[in-house]
């Protein structure tokens, strides 16, 4: 039975955990999932498509996106505007396709205030050593650096409680299976159902 609404899954978790590559595999296993484009005030680098990588906009377009509560979530990083469009998250659900958002912690509790209706999934390590070994595989950051990422990376996970669901990505397949299984479930719970299933009886 097709659905009337799709879900937006909301992926976070500590920087260095392996969310881009959890949330790259799942979408391709699973093309039926659209990865949500973000907004941004940046310039467009070279190859970059406006609509397809960001939707690119001036500081003022931004600002009235906020003003205008267009926005799931944002955040300023250094002179530019990064956020979550709603208009583009709620046009792919009402089509009845997911949405997925990979995302920091401190944006994914924006959005859950934001779109409560969200389904959102905390992306944790294996162990803390884990993490710290991949922060350190990048080879790109002091160890200040990584120090002040494991100190916010401890300060993000006493925050899981605030998440409807806890992914282990001890082994990206792994993980990648788990979150198919939640969406999954997630899309036969009575409550996204109810609604069609009134519709045959009165029929």
């Amino acid at each position: 039975m097709k659905r009337d609404k799709g879900l937006l899954i909301v992926l976070s978790g500590p920087s260095g955990v392996g969310k881009g590559t959890v949330c790259g595999e799942l979408r391709r296993q699973d093309t039926h999932i659209q990865y949500s484009v973000s907004a941004t005030t940046r310039s467009p680098r070279e190859g970059e498509a406006d609509g397809v990588n960001y939707y690119f906009k001036s500081k003022e377009e931004f600002k009235r996106m906020i003003e205008n509560n267009e926005l799931l979530e944002w955040a300023q990083y250094v002179d530019n505007y990064y956020g979550t469009p709603r208009n583009y998250v709620e046009e792919v659900i009402a089509r009845g396709q997911d949405v997925i958002l990979e995302i920091e912690v401190q944006g994914a509790l924006q959005v859950k205030e934001n779109f409560p209706e969200g389904v959102f999934i905390f992306l944790m390590p294996p162990s803390l050593k884990v993490l710290r070994e991949r922060i350190e595989g990048r080879g790109t950051e002091t160890k200040d650096l990584i120090d002040s990422r494991m100190t916010i990376a401890k300060e993000e996970i006493e925050l899981m409680d605030k998440y409807d669901y806890v992914v282990e990505n001890d082994e990206v397949s792994a993980a990648v299976e788990r979150i198919k299984a939640i969406v999954t479930a997630e899309n036969c719970k009575k409550e996204r159902l109810i609604d069609k299933y009134k519709e045959l009886v009165e029929e």
